[in-house]
């Protein structure tokens, strides 16, 4: 007697009938796509055994049903992206996903060699000088507005120059009569010692430090005969063509603080009303 040749699943015998092996084991074409059948995550319908089955991420689809979701073109053999667990083109996910370039407007490709900055995206080609239109991409830039620089350009267009010596003044400086100056450059007129940060004075349309202002310009004080600047103690009177330094407006008499007071003139001397009636 023969042995028995049947589905493991059905006993059906399967003497001349086709059948499919798993594991070793025969089963019959209708048991095997109940119990071993994939189903398609495209369609939700079984994959038969006589179907194209592709297999992605643990999900299986008919060869048809293996399509973008978004232009419905075959992904059986075209590149493609899962996001969020859907299946897009290359095409459909850079029109949904991708960036834009600022300046052409493009999709930046994925993969792409870009530049970001300020929230925008470039392709490093796009990404260039307003005025000479060389590449930024590995250089030092200056924005400005929406446009962007490379600092000669820059320097060249919008930099301010020094006063004295007419180079760029990119940053720092001084200002004096609302024209900038490099500190360096800002020096008093008659010993050149630097004036940026010190107290200085101007004589016409020059700066001078406070010494050489005193020596060539201040009036001088006609008690001590030092300089009246208006540095430090600054304040002074002035009576006819003498001044004095407010500390040295007193009596020449009894040495009394005449400031605010009254005073009265005798030749080279000022005196208080009591010194004046002695």
């Amino acid at each position: 007697m023969s042995e028995q040749f049947h589905c493991e699943n059905c006993k059906d015998s399967l003497y001349g009938r086709k059948y499919i092996q798993v594991d070793g084991v025969p089963h019959c074409v209708p048991c095997y796509d109940q119990h071993f059948a994939n189903i398609c995550q495209g369609c939700k319908e079984l994959i038969g055994h006589n179907s194209q089955e592709l297999y992605y991420d643990d999900r299986h689809f008919h060869e048809e049903c293996f399509r973008c979701s978004g232009c419905k073109r075959s992904l059986a053999e075209e590149p493609f992206t899962c996001q969020d667990e859907v299946l897009l083109c290359n095409d459909c996910y850079c029109s949904e996903f991708s960036s834009r370039c600022v300046a052409c407007n493009k999709i930046v490709m994925p993969g792409s060699r870009k530049l970001e900055y300020g929230g925008s995206v470039w392709h490093e080609e796009c990404f260039v000088c307003r005025v000479c239109e060389k590449s930024l991409g590995s250089h030092a830039f200056i924005p400005d507005k929406d446009e962007y620089y490379c600092v000669p350009c820059y320097e060249k267009r919008f930099a301010p120059r020094c006063t004295h010596c007419k180079q760029v003044l990119l940053q720092g400086g001084v200002t004096y009569r609302d024209e900038p100056w490099h500190r360096e450059c800002f020096v008093c007129s008659e010993c050149e010692a630097p004036l940026a940060g010190q107290p200085f004075t101007s004589q016409g349309e020059k700066p001078y430090c406070v010494k050489c202002y005193s020596s060539l310009y201040a009036q001088k004080c006609a008690f001590c005969n030092k300089a009246i600047t208006g540095f430090g103690d600054g304040k002074y009177i002035s009576f006819e063509d003498r001044q004095w330094h407010q500390s040295c407006f007193k009596c020449s008499g009894c040495s009394v603080s005449l400031v605010g007071a009254g005073f009265y003139p005798s030749g080279v001397k000022i005196l208080c009303k009591d010194c004046i009636s002695n």
